[in-house]
């Protein structure tokens, strides 16, 4: 297995290499050179499957044997040693709770994946790597919680002031040592701006820089393992699946989609965004066309240029008609997602995220359009405790803090406030790791 940029297919790299490096030196995507088809025995097994035996199968294939095989056992065993349950929210409608990791966010898989492939490809080099990171909400705190205190790398997470709900700012600024906390003024899109220009910048070579967002295969992969988790839970009922995605980088929806590709028998994905809607535009209009990003209650889709599309548009050969196949996109406001989280609560005594219900509500939308019966999952992919802004008044609750959370509200904010490149540059070429 090779990667190869999406700008320029002769530039090629191992997985190690992708990884560490995050973006291929032309400024484009790695992705990979194949997709490996599971056997049709790996789906009639699922269910007697561990979570770890299916992780490792899964991802064994794009790896290469740059990690050992009892070294990338241990990994996935250790990043999927909480639960990812399905809840039955009404007839034939689940939400696949994602949120049970340590920051109460579906990124803890992907960011503690990453944490330990790094330390095992890396174990060796004398020289620091400095992991520098873009955050719309939950990444910087799973990204922080993953590489917390890991010898030999260092963690710059920069993040939008003002456009995180507050327990994910603690999340992300609070913990010290090796993780450093940029605020931004601007929007998220401004911050992922300044990190990709990081990665070609030829002065800051020195500073070792990779991703730990989604545009990095090591974050990117690990998330197929919810859609195959998920199916392992639902591989004895007969009816079509329907998954909605919340989706603002549309890393986690890709994901599932690479893993349809590999053989999971999902019948169809929905891509549910907030106003920032250049995705659902495009499969309507055929035109890809990022605006202004827009702040939301669901601020962890606030994006409205989406890395990761490009990678979906790859999985189809860059046919729209193929893609139309697979996915269909709707985009939803705050006074929809609120009334929604207010029509669960009532109904269900559920609570949801405003992510999880803007996944619901494309889910919802879908099956109004095709009338047809399936099993529809929505994705829950934070905590709603992490937005209690926004829900606790609106329903009349307080929401329980988990206890692993509750410590975050007693560390001290610790960050750098910067409004553009050239202060990213020089804090980079000045912090010593």
């Amino acid at each position: 297995m090779r990667y190869y940029s999406l700008t320029d297919h002769s530039i090629v790299a191992t997985f190690k290499q992708a990884a560490l490096k995050g973006i291929a030196p032309d400024k484009g995507l790695y992705f990979p050179s194949e997709i490996p088809q599971l056997p049709a025995s790996f789906f009639r097994d699922i269910a007697h499957k561990s979570k770890a035996t299916i992780a490792f199968e899964v991802i064994r294939p794009f790896i290469n044997k740059e990690i050992v095989d009892a070294q990338l056992y241990a990994i996935v065993s250790d990043v999927l040693n909480f639960n990812f349950p399905l809840v039955s929210i009404e007839k034939d409608i689940y939400a696949l709770e994602l949120f049970h990791g340590p920051t109460l966010a579906f990124k803890d898989v992907g960011a503690r994946f990453m944490a330990r492939c790094l330390q095992a490809l890396v174990k060796d080099k004398k020289e620091k790597i400095t992991i520098l990171v873009a955050t719309s909400g939950d990444t910087g705190g799973a990204v922080a919680n993953g590489f917390y205190d890991v010898e030999g790398i260092e963690v710059v997470i920069l993040y939008p002031a003002n456009k995180v709900s507050s327990i994910q700012e603690k999340q992300l600024t609070t913990l010290g040592k090796n993780i450093k906390a940029i605020e931004v003024e601007g929007s998220f899109d401004d911050c992922q701006a300044m990190v990709k220009r990081a990665f070609l910048d030829e002065e800051l070579k020195q500073r070792n820089l990779t991703s730990a967002n989604s545009i990095n295969i090591a974050r990117w992969l690990p998330q197929m393992f919810y859609y195959f988790l998920m199916y392992k839970q639902l591989s004895t009922q007969d009816k079509p699946i329907v998954v909605s995605v919340p989706s603002g980088n549309f890393g986690n929806i890709c994901a599932g989609m690479l893993a349809k590709k590999m053989g999971l028998p999902i019948a169809h994905f929905v891509a549910a965004t907030n106003t920032n809607d250049t995705v659902p535009r495009y499969m309507q209009q055929a035109i890809y066309a990022p605006k202004q990003t827009q702040e939301t209650i669901s601020n962890a889709m606030d994006v409205s240029d989406p890395s990761n599309f490009i990678r979906i548009q790859e999985l189809y050969n860059g046919d729209k008609e193929a893609l139309e196949k697979d996915l269909d996109a709707y985009s939803f406001t705050d006074e929809q997602t609120l009334a929604t989280i207010k029509q669960i609560y009532q109904a269900n005594d559920y609570i949801v995220d405003p992510h999880g219900a803007v996944g619901y509500l494309g889910l919802k939308k879908y099956r109004e359009q095709v009338q047809e019966d399936f099993i529809g999952i929505f994705l829950e992919t934070a905590h709603p405790v992490k937005f209690p802004e926004c829900i606790e008044g609106l329903l009349g609750v307080e929401i329980e803090v988990p206890e692993r959370l509750a410590g975050v509200y007693q560390g001290e904010k610790q960050t750098v406030g910067i409004q553009t490149y050239q202060q990213l540059k020089d804090y980079l070429l000045e912090c010593k790791s």
